[in-house]
């Protein structure tokens, strides 16, 4: 008489992952796994035989079970937990309106008890076996290739909806930033013109006040700087001046070299 062994162990099946469409018509990729252990040898070898056996058995009850759980729920059931609270604040203000609007929706079934109603649903059967199902996990959801390629567009879109928005924005506030600026300095410019002018008017009344003293004490030295500074002014190094016998240029030419030839000399 030939001795069996089987393992006491926890034992891990991982099944393949599986392409289902959910309740709203999504079709993902489903990855699920399990533990599982022999709780009755004499079943487990009259029924299955060997561990091979078992996991092709789990194969077919587990995928069975989770199909049916997948295809009867909506999406946000199978990623979010019934318990997942919106956060609040500025965070939803990037994300869409319809996703705001998803996100707000509450869950009655959260992905925690799918997976409890999986198990509840595969341990019914499996007993007859012999074996114990300890616990069904979904490792992985993703979405399948084409329905990927529009959730990455989308994305895309949104993020340059986004972009657009922050550049709008940033334009908006360089726009009323240079508005300002400008604003600035022209009361800068009109301040300092207005200052310039006060200055100036203070010089030109002090020289007013200056040349008027000199007027007053010797009104004819005043009378000859004033006659130099008009002659200064209108000629350069090619100026030709012809003067008359007249002029006042000449008449104060000719009393200064009288002047100077009566000086007495040592």
């Amino acid at each position: 008489q030939e001795a069996r062994r089987f393992e006491k162990r926890l034992l891990i099946w991982d099944g393949d992952p599986n392409q289902i469409p959910t309740k709203g018509r999504e079709f993902i990729w489903v990855d699920t796994t399990a533990r599982w252990r022999i709780a009755d040898a004499k079943k487990f070898l009259e029924s299955v035989a060997t561990e091979a056996g078992a996991r092709s058995r789990l194969n077919d009850i587990i995928d069975s079970v989770v199909r049916d759980q997948v295809s009867g729920s909506e999406l946000v059931e199978l990623v979010r937990s019934a318990s997942w609270v919106v956060p609040k604040g500025e965070i939803l203000e990037e994300v869409p309106a319809e996703v705001r609007e998803e996100l707000k929706k509450a869950v009655v079934r959260g992905r925690e008890e799918i997976t409890r109603t999986i198990l509840a649903e595969a341990r019914k059967v499996i007993p007859q076996y012999g074996i114990e199902l300890v616990d069904v996990r979904i490792k992985r959801l993703d979405y399948v290739e084409s329905v990927r390629a529009k959730v990455y567009a989308r994305m895309i879109s949104e993020r340059k909806r986004i972009a657009a928005q922050f550049r709008s924005e940033g334009e908006g506030r360089s726009a009323e930033i240079l508005g300002t600026m400008e604003k600035e300095l022209r009361q800068i410019r009109s301040s300092a013109y207005r200052r310039v002018q006060e200055i100036r008017g203070k010089a030109d009344a002090e020289a007013t006040r200056v040349y008027g003293a000199a007027y007053g004490g010797d009104p004819e030295f005043y009378a000859f700087s004033r006659t130099l500074e008009a002659y200064k002014e209108a000629q350069n190094k090619n100026s030709v001046v012809i003067l008359t016998t007249d002029s006042d240029y000449y008449r104060y030419l000719k009393r200064s070299a009288a002047t100077a030839s009566a000086r007495p000399t040592h």
